[in-house]
């Protein structure tokens, strides 16, 4: 599975790395496994996406689907953040588009940005150094 996973418990971060070809049926397991923890709720998310090779996404339909499952499951806590590493122009265009569909759902409680480096998207979620168990 080209997506993984590591929490670092004491910052509050889920911190997620993409590899090789994305479909979305892995993308959707992911929200599934990872944000149904109780445990996470309430959590930031760093989403890399340096490494992906390929996305198959079978439509744009599915990224609106996918950011109204995202905002279903939000923790109803105050908000938090996903920041998401897209240095490619694709990557970061679907990253924006899954931005704006999060951020027009009421049910969102998740604050989404798109950042080309990784220095970027730390520096927004308030990271001087990276987050624990990251590899």
């Amino acid at each position: 599975m080209p997506i993984e996973h590591r929490i670092d418990h004491s910052r509050r971060i889920v911190v997620t790395r993409v590899t090789g070809t994305l479909t979305d049926d892995e993308v959707f397991a992911y929200q599934r496994e990872v944000w149904s923890e109780l445990q996470v709720a309430g959590y930031d998310e760093l989403i890399d996406m340096t490494d992906v090779e390929h996305v198959a996404l079978p439509s744009p339909d599915r990224i609106a689907l996918l950011a109204s499952v995202s905002a279903e499951m939000d923790a109803r806590t105050p908000t938090s953040r996903l920041a998401i590493i897209a240095p490619r122009d694709f990557e970061f265009g679907l990253g924006r588009m899954y931005a704006a569909h999060r951020e027009m759902d009421r049910r969102s409680t998740k604050r989404v940005s798109v950042f080309r480096t990784r220095s970027e998207a730390l520096a927004w979620l308030g990271l001087d150094q990276q987050p624990a168990d990251e590899g």
